[in-house]
């Protein structure tokens, strides 16, 4: 019975590390999609065509405009994006998308919106490497997360490695891969930091990560008065739904660090990430960006003893004092954590967000709900 109960948890653990590497990983469509699309950039004219046309150009610092920016590698997941934003818009005239991505995937995205436009709606594809500010000597701490070898063997390395998985629940197990996702030291996942720079005739924007759906007509966002505060989010310590929506600062933090302890309390309420409204002209008045940047810096020489999980910690002290609390109905999240979400819920919202590991792009979502995203 106890050799039974033995074989049954490793195959539990061995289940989980092969969940993490599915979500890990780049499917093969995927992969291909880019490699056809990259293809088209360099022999299909149209697939090059400028985006937005000339004419369209002043657009894109206009005010009057509905600003959307967007961050990824995965032109699937972006095609999703924008096209749901623009179906469900009331005035699609009035929407523009900021399309940010890497050198290698700026071809095949930029092809991609290039031969299915989304008009009326405009969007510009841009990659990080055509920003003038966004230069290593501005962002050294990135640099540092990237090339530093204990961060790259800790997301790239061994996981089973010193693990004790006699003392360690699947649940727990589970979590510590979750943290261990490579796109968290990805500069694409820091990028929203530099919004300000990279922005710098815009006043107002809503950040959006790539594994959203939209529902409903997004424009009400920008009427939403912020009283001040640069960030507006869906609070996440108000559910009873442990997986998401009962996060605290303690469920990030590390409280037996003498800095967090000191710094932090860990009833505060954590929020989200993924559907933000960004006032960027508050958020210039502020040390924002200097904030995340120092508490990367002591983490890292802290040998990641302070938190663990991305970008999300080290946003959650930065943008402390400065976020406004919006209705939960704007942003659902947990999608890709489990499979009891509530349909009738995920049918209202007007952002559902597949965060964790089942993205329903990946054989390994939910099929039920997957076809809110197809």
């Amino acid at each position: 019975m106890e050799k039974l109960e033995r074989e049954i948890r490793e195959s539990k653990f061995s289940e989980l590390m092969n969940k993490h590497f599915a979500a890990s990983s780049i499917p093969k469509g995927l992969y291909c999609l880019s490699l056809r699309l990259t293809d088209e950039y360099s022999s299909n004219a149209h697939a090059r065509r400028q985006l937005p046309s000339p004419e369209l150009l002043p657009v894109l610092s206009n005010n009057s405009y509905h600003h959307f920016v967007l961050s990824t590698d995965n032109i699937l997941a972006a095609s999703v994006v924008v096209n749901s934003a623009v179906q469900s818009s009331l005035r699609p005239e009035k929407i523009v998308f900021h399309i940010i991505t890497d050198k290698k995937t700026y071809a095949g995205m930029h092809a991609w919106f290039a031969l299915n436009p989304v008009s009326p709606a405009i969007v510009e594809v841009k990659g990080v490497h055509q920003f003038d500010w966004l230069t290593r000597e501005n962002v050294p701490v990135l640099e540092a997360v990237e090339n530093h070898h204990g961060i790259r063997n800790y997301y790239h390395g061994n996981h089973l490695a010193g693990a004790n998985l006699s003392n360690t629940t699947p649940r727990t197990f589970a979590s510590k891969l979750q943290a261990r996702s490579p796109k968290y030291i990805s500069l694409l996942n820091h990028l929203r930091i530099y919004l300000p720079e990279l922005f710098p005739n815009l006043d107002k924007v809503v950040f959006l990560d790539d594994d959203i759906v939209i529902q409903r007509d997004l424009s009400p966002l920008w009427e939403i008065d912020l009283w001040g505060k640069v960030n507006g989010a869906v609070e996440t310590c108000k559910g009873e739904d442990e997986w998401v929506m009962s996060k605290h600062f303690r469920n990030y933090f590390n409280f037996s660090h003498p800095l967090i302890a000191k710094h932090l309390d860990p009833d505060e309420c954590a929020w989200a990430y993924g559907m933000n409204i960004f006032d960027l002209r508050s958020w210039r008045k502020t040390n924002i960006r200097e904030t995340y940047h120092y508490w990367l810096k002591e983490n890292l020489k802290s040998n990641l003893t302070m938190w663990k999980l991305g970008t999300l910690p080290p946003a959650l002290i930065a943008f402390k004092g400065h976020i406004h609390p919006i209705d939960p109905s704007w942003h659902m999240l947990g999608l890709g954590y489990q499979s009891k979400t509530n349909i009738e819920k995920a049918k209202k919202a007007a952002v559902i967000h597949y965060n964790g590991q089942s993205k329903p792009w990946l054989q390994i979502g939910f099929e039920h709900l997957r076809p809110f995203w197809t």
